[in-house]
């Protein structure tokens, strides 16, 4: 096979076995039809695989087998040239109903695709399974099988192991609901090898998807520095003249800032998301998320962000309860210090991480009369690591998202007695922490901070990009499945 032609793969099986799942999964593509119901898929469609504007890969989805025996008794009276029997056996069956599923499938073989073979390696192995199988072999294409083994039920995974090794030239079990990107690249690898002609292309193929997925990377980190930025520097103030509604103006304005927040960080995930290819189905998370808590929770803040004495050297502050300073500057020519406590909704009480409150009131007097409520920026540290831990955690839920998938399972909850910190950031080494406080540090409208210079910004920024590139590529190549945090 010349390295300019695009490899194809008719992914074949058993209706209802997984091929659509296999597909989508494979081809990055969540608008294939994925569907409970066999025989949903009835005629051959093709998938391909496009980075950077051009098609590297292409993935055909087929009907299932119609009738296997009887193709295979064709097959084996067959007296004509080896290489035109899957040719032949269309020409000769190509207006006949009772092989219209068989000779669909056949289409993208006979013009030189590879195999997929899908089973489902829940159930054992059938005389039809085995006509199928060998067909396949008859057809002299370089074939591959997969155990497409459903809910993890590998009960008859030996015994389809020692039917497969007999007519196909690799075998893998791949769950294509379950397939992280490490295993996808796995099994390209594994395609690479079943035959001399086909490895020069694929190895072309996976250079790219190792390239694409480095891009990807790349852009998820930019936009985890832009929201942190965006989260970090918010502000929002309105006036009011009423003191007596004061305390109801600030509920209002802490649950406007904290709906603020939230929406930043969402039109972030929903970048992310894009970039990984989940265009279509619009999947929720998984119920155990703690993404599903409120960013200003106490759950939140209680799992996520650094442990109280990591906080202190990463900030140099001993705590910090709250995360926004609250600024009531009065226009009547009145002035007094008071302190407030944004409670659970911008991250607990004092007592969950130590230290002083941070949040302050203050009103001074100016001609005008009236007053203005200003939140924001948010001075505490800890609310960085926090937004930190929730972008990583979606990162993986979106990359451990196959595209294959259409639901998730009933969690199994479990509870701890002892909940501790189960975001990523609480692992970070001492240089990570600092990369994040200079980044901190760097946002100029962070009032009890130094301004940096522009120069210094930049830097501050590329750093915590870098490290975030290494972060992301940890989390892709890494067998634990991350992000799947249970509440208790």
């Amino acid at each position: 096979m010349s390295s300019n032609i695009i490899p194809e793969f008719a992914v074949v099986g058993h209706p209802n076995e997984g091929k659509s799942s296999v597909v989508s999964t494979l081809a990055e593509d969540d608008s294939v039809r994925v569907s409970p119901v066999p025989g949903e898929t009835i005629v051959a469609q093709t998938f391909p695989v496009i980075i950077d504007g051009k098609t590297i890969l292409r993935f055909t989805d087929t009907p299932g087998f119609q009738n296997p025996r009887y193709t295979l008794t064709w097959m084996r009276n067959y007296t004509g040239a080896d290489e035109r029997i899957v040719e032949a056996f269309r020409n000769a069956h190509i207006g006949d109903p009772n092989f219209k599923d068989d000779c669909e499938l056949f289409m993208p073989i006979a013009r030189g695709a590879g195999i997929i073979y899908v089973i489902d390696g829940s159930r054992p192995v059938r005389s039809n399974d085995r006509a199928e199988m060998e067909v396949l072999r008859l057809t002299g294409r370089p074939r591959m099988a997969i155990l497409n083994c459903k809910e993890d039920d590998t009960e008859y995974a030996e015994q389809w192991k020692n039917e497969l090794r007999k007519h196909f030239n690799s075998v893998r079990i791949f769950n294509a609901h379950r397939a992280t990107y490490s295993e996808r690249i796995a099994l390209l690898d594994t395609l690479k090898s079943i035959d001399q002609d086909w490895q020069k292309p694929l190895e072309t193929v996976i250079c790219a998807f190792k390239k694409d997925w480095e891009q990807r990377n790349t852009l998820t980190a930019e936009l985890i520095c832009d929201m942190l930025r965006d989260c970090l520097t918010y502000s929002m103030n309105t006036h009011f003249t009423d003191k007596e509604l004061e305390d109801n103006i600030r509920k209002t304005l802490q649950e406007n800032y904290s709906s603020q927040i939230e929406h930043i960080e969402k039109k972030a995930y929903q970048k992310i998301r894009e970039l990984f290819k989940h265009n279509i189905f619009n999947y929720d998370l998984p119920p155990q998320s703690i993404l599903n808590e409120p960013i200003f929770s106490q759950k939140t803040w209680h799992f996520l962000g650094l442990k109280p004495m990591q906080l202190a050297m990463a900030g140099g502050f001993a705590g910090g309860a709250v995360g926004a300073a609250i600024d009531v500057l009065a226009f009547a020519g009145v002035s007094m210090g008071l302190f407030v406590s944004l409670g659970t909704l911008l991250g607990a009480s004092s007592a969950l991480i130590g230290g002083k409150r941070m949040s302050k009131t203050k009103v001074s007097g100016m001609e005008l009369g009236g007053y203005e409520m200003k939140i924001g920026p948010n001075e505490n540290i800890q609310f960085m690591f926090i937004l930190l831990d929730r972008a990583l955690i979606f990162y993986s839920h979106v990359i451990n998202w196959a595209h294959g998938r259409r639901d998730y399972p009933e969690p199994k909850l479990h509870h701890d007695a002892e909940p501790s910190k189960t975001g990523f950031t609480t692992e970070w080494d001492a240089e990570s922490r600092k990369i994040c406080q200079d980044f901190f540090k760097s946002l100029e409208t962070m009032k009890s901070f130094k301004v940096y210079d522009d120069s210094r910004k930049e830097l501050c920024r590329n750093a915590l990009s870098d490290m975030l590139k290494g972060v992301l590529h940890h989390i892709s190549q890494s067998e634990r499945r991350y992000g799947l945090i249970l509440k208790t």
